[in-house]
């Protein structure tokens, strides 16, 4: 685990993205996303094929979209969504 903890930072859909969900779910993936502040690549976290810089993150048929930039101790959160319509633009 890193000394410093990362930054996280949202694109701007990815509100859109949680406002659609139930508040009970919305605050699950939430806390699922702030936890990757100290921990940026926990055991269940999976690379996207096809990227170099694209992480996913499970929770229950939701996904997380991740861009994880070691050097600005940053993350990038790009989408959250159903694991149906989640991919459809990567």
């Amino acid at each position: 685990m890193p000394d410093a903890s990362y930054k996280i930072v949202y694109k701007k859909s990815v509100a859109k993205d949680l406002r659609g969900l139930s508040v009970a779910l919305r605050k699950a993936i939430v806390k699922k996303i702030l936890a990757l502040a100290t921990d940026p690549l926990p055991a269940s976290v999976t690379k996207l094929r096809g990227s170099t810089e694209l992480y996913r993150l499970r929770h229950s048929d939701y996904r997380i979209i991740y861009q994880f930039q070691k050097g600005q101790l940053k993350i990038l959160i790009i989408k959250v969504g159903h694991r149906r319509e989640v991919y459809k633009d990567f």
